[in-house]
């Protein structure tokens, strides 16, 4: 009878062991489906250190007395915290902060995980024009550097393989350099694939 009693107890034990793993395999999987993607939060100017406490994204510290970089250590979106010229990127695999003094410099990053689709590329590039719009940055030189456009001039263009890019400028405090440019990618060989670049700096 004891003998039962305890395969009975152990059974129950191990089905409750199961139910609890799996229960904290789901809460694990839905916090991953709904939290947030990292961030990295900046305004170009504040002390790095600033940048590191209100940022999700993981990044290491400044190097004092140098010029340099760091990238954050996971994918991360960059959310430029400027209360009148802000924006938000897509997620970014290559992303750098740049730093000199100890101060947040400029931001050089690829608003992408993966090469993309034309029709991908051209959307998320006219989303972040459309958030400098509305935020009041303006083109630079739209004559000689236009902003990017979805029109069979542009398609053509960045069909040819041209590195393509325009430049935005809020006042005389933040400026942006957007580029499209095809990439050949390994793993996407009879697709055309295309990267986008990404500088945020002071005006040069």
């Amino acid at each position: 009878m004891n003998r039962i009693l305890s395969i009975g107890w152990w059974r129950i034990g191990l089905r409750t062991g199961i139910v609890v793993v799996l229960a904290l395999a789901a809460m694990r999987l839905c916090a991953n489906v709904y939290s947030d993607p990292p961030e990295i939060v900046l305004v170009l100017g504040e002390p790095y250190e600033d940048m590191r406490k209100r940022s999700s994204a993981q990044i290491d510290e400044v190097l004092s007395g140098h010029a340099w970089f760091r990238m954050p250590r996971s994918d991360a979106k960059l959310r430029f915290n400027d209360p009148v010229y802000g924006f938000v990127t897509p997620t970014a695999r290559y992303f750098t902060v740049g730093f000199d003094d100890g101060k947040v410099r400029n931001v050089h990053m690829s608003p992408q995980t993966e090469p993309l689709r034309l029709d991908d590329a051209l959307r998320v590039a006219l989303d972040l024009q459309d958030q400098w719009r509305r935020g009041g940055w303006v083109p630079l030189d739209a004559n000689e550097w236009p902003p990017i456009a979805d029109n069979q001039e542009w398609r053509n263009r960045l069909h040819a393989c041209n590195f393509n890019a325009g430049f935005w400028r809020a006042s005389s405090r933040y400026q942006t350099q957007l580029g499209i440019t095809c990439f050949a990618d390994d793993e996407h060989p009879n697709e055309e694939r295309y990267l986008i670049s990404l500088e945020v700096s002071r005006p040069y």
